[in-house]
């Protein structure tokens, strides 16, 4: 039994006169090997050099939304998470390259990314690092979304309840958190319905054909299986059933099995997400040694069915598409504490990934003038590829002197898809902690990221020449790994017990910079490259904390741009295509302004109120990305009430007020490089929630 006191974590208290024998807390042994099991894999996730966020699940729950919300809003609050649509993020002017990881275990990135897909109901924490990532990160190098699960032994409880309101929107919801025999349990599933959930093509209350049904669930489990070893499993999923909201008064331009009128209202196409995952991870400890041993299993797929006739009428084309990916591979990471100046690191990982796709797409034929015929016919396509990633790396955490440590590190990347290719990537990070309350980092680091494999598009073109589904060109490079050279700095200073504030500047140089662009109805992202690019930003940060108030705000500067396209032509018309090959352009994510900010009081016994805000300077648009949406500020406001229940249990309420001033913003206006369609924010919105503990 570990034997602990309750004022160890007290060591500035001035009160000595005043002490007494502290009273002494014994912790159950589940408890005890769940913390040293934690501790252990935090051990062997290497941080230094990259900045990091923590959000704790105290403060998720207390923001507007709570634990109702899903992943991506919550990343939204940390400093230079830009807001798209489809609840897409970007981070520090990059479109995805963002890499989840389950306990310290490296997921592949599905179809739909895990913004969507976890619940953060099922998180104790989650951390974003950013910057010159040491060289245990690899592949998706951007930035790091590390998700720290609930436990059976360190979170034990459970809830039941309800959330919603507006938009005839529902959530359901129940979680729990135990003992199962030896095994430590958490398991936490929810289901949603609402009228709207695509984003609005119009600035309307409630959108056309808007409506969504969505279920996520999770479960862990894990045991102790002698004094030095310990077995986590996580199984998981969402899916997801969307219809496609639509615009009113649309003009049919082609005409079309017989019809060349039709009502844009009535169009009716329809998309399903699926994501499933899994992880075995075997925990070992040999003294001054670390090792995690970690399976995974990812299937995810989309799949679009058109309203075939409505489509063909405006666009002259309609396509049924299917994608879909199966990945499965195996990391391992280990920490070796050599000396009492230096660790080291060292693992790898190998993934194997099968994607398939499918498409019918209905066409008309083209007359001699290029004017489409009424006799549409329907082009097949279909394919599948297994391809495979290899990483491996080594590195040393050197403390150089008290205050002074380096991290130098050598990783090995290898791809083997649609294009074989691999690099050797330095990495090093130097920090330095001048007074206990500052601390400085530097790094560099050398990156290689392939592009999504289950996104590629390997379609023949020849079959639509002649239709009105013809390319603008035949021109279709392969899509290629990025390349980059990162540089990174930043101080963060505390002031005192509450406030702390920090500034972090970046740059990143890019051969073949990956982009992604929607091409077509279908919410389906097709990976294509600049041959250049240029990367870089400033992010302010400040934040203070006490017993009854929680403050943060960010503000992040920011600037992405490419020239000359290197693959994906075929999806852009000549003439943009000709004027990127000539200069720098934003890219369609590039946003130069991003501000968040937040708070919470603990006002009252039980009670809580909370506000959040999210600004944005607006998304590009027009011809070659060269102008911009309007910017925005949103605010939300919340407040929750915990109390004791005619039953006697822990019952908690609470009401959110979402885009409190109902702001109406535009995120897209369906114009720029692989933007294909319009998207407004969430007009006011109001959710209530009542949940019992047990």
């Amino acid at each position: 039994m570990l034997r602990y006191s309750a004022l160890a974590a007290l060591p500035l208290l001035p009160f000595t006169a005043w002490a007494q024998p502290a009273p002494v807390i014994t912790l159950p042994e589940t408890v005890v090997q769940a913390q040293r099991a934690a501790a252990a894999r935090q051990g062997i996730l290497a941080r230094f050099g990259a900045r990091e966020v923590t959000i704790d699940r105290q403060t998720i729950e207390a923001l507007p939304g709570g634990a109702d919300q899903p992943l991506n809003q919550i990343l939204l609050q940390t400093p230079g998470v830009v807001q798209d649509s489809f609840g897409d993020i970007h981070v520090r002017g990059e479109h995805r390259n963002l890499q989840y990881r389950l306990n310290g275990v490296a997921l592949p990135e599905g179809l739909t990314g895990f913004g969507q897909v976890f619940d953060a109901r099922s998180l104790r924490s989650v951390s974003v690092l950013t910057g010159a990532l040491p060289a245990q990160f690899g592949f998706r190098t951007n930035a790091v979304i590390d998700l720290e699960t609930r436990s059976g032994a360190l979170d034990p409880g459970g809830s039941i309840g309800v959330y919603g309101g507006s938009r005839g929107t529902i959530q359901p919801h129940a979680s729990w958190a135990g003992m199962a025999g030896d095994w430590e349990v958490f398991a936490t599933g929810s289901a949603l319905r609402s009228d709207q959930g695509i984003e609005n093509p119009t600035s309307s209350w409630t959108a056309i054909n808007g409506q969504t049904q969505q279920w996520r669930g999770l479960v862990q489990a894990s045991r102790q299986l002698d004094e030095t070893t310990r077995l986590s499993l996580i199984a998981g999923g969402s899916a997801g059933r969307f219809r496609l909201p639509v615009t009113r008064g649309l003009e049919p331009e082609f005409t079309a099995f017989g019809n060349s009128e039709f009502d844009s209202a009535a169009l009716r196409a329809r998309q399903w997400e699926r994501n499933w995952y899994g992880v075995a991870a075997l925990q070992k400890s040999w003294g001054d040694i670390d090792l995690q041993i970690a399976p995974f299993i990812r299937y995810s797929s989309i799949s679009y069915v058109p309203d075939t006739i409505g489509e063909t009428v405006f666009n002259g084309s309609a396509a049924s598409v299917f994608r879909g990916s199966f990945a499965t591979g195996v990391q391992g990471d280990a920490a070796w504490r050599v000396a009492a100046d230096h660790t080291l690191r060292a693992g790898f990982q190998v993934t194997g990934e099968r994607a398939e796709f499918r498409s019918a797409t209905t066409v008309l034929p083209l007359d001699g003038n290029g004017d489409a015929l009424d006799d549409p016919f329907t082009i097949g396509d279909r394919y599948g590829r297994t391809g495979w990633l290899y990483g491996v790396y080594l590195q040393d955490e050197w403390r150089i002197a008290e205050r002074l440590t380096l991290n130098l590190g050598l990783r090995w990347d290898q791809m083997v898809q649609y294009v074989a290719a691999g690099q050797l990537s330095p990495r090093v990070n130097l920090v330095w902690r001048p007074t206990d309350d500052t601390t400085v980092h530097a790094g560099y680091a050398r990156t290689f990221t392939p592009p999504q494999f289950e996104l590629v598009q390997a379609g023949t073109l020849q079959r639509f020449l002649g239709t009105t589904g013809a390319p603008f060109s035949l021109e279709s490079g392969a899509v290629r790994p990025e390349r980059d050279h990162r540089f990174d700095i930043g101080i963060s200073q505390r002031f005192g017990p509450h406030l702390t504030l920090g500034v972090d500047a970046y740059y990143k140089l890019v051969r073949d910079l990956l982009d992604y662009g929607q091409f077509g109805n279908a919410l389906i992202f097709t990976p294509f490259n600049f041959r250049q690019g240029r990367v870089y930003g400033v992010e302010f940060s400040g934040s203070w904390r006490d017993d009854r108030w929680q403050l943060y705000g960010n503000l992040a500067l920011s600037r992405s741009v490419g020239r000359d396209l290197r693959s994906g032509q075929f999806n852009i018309e000549p003439d943009e295509l000709a004027y990127i090959a000539s200069k720098y352009v934003r890219t369609d994510h590039d946003q130069l302004v991003t501000g968040s900010a937040g708070a919470v009081w603990n006002g009252w016994e039980g009670g809580r109120l909370s506000g959040s805000m999210l600004f944005g300077s607006g998304l590009r648009k027009g011809f070659a990305a060269t102008e911009k949406v309007a910017a925005y500020a949103t605010f939300n406001f919340g407040v929750a009430q915990e109390f004791t229940g005619p039953d006697g249990g822990r019952w908690t309420a609470r009401v959110d007020l979402l885009n409190a001033f109902d702001t109406i913003y535009q995120l897209r206006d369906g114009t720029g490089i692989g933007v294909g369609a319009s998207q407004h924010g969430l007009r006011r919105t109001v959710y209530a929630g009542l949940s019992r503990a047990f």
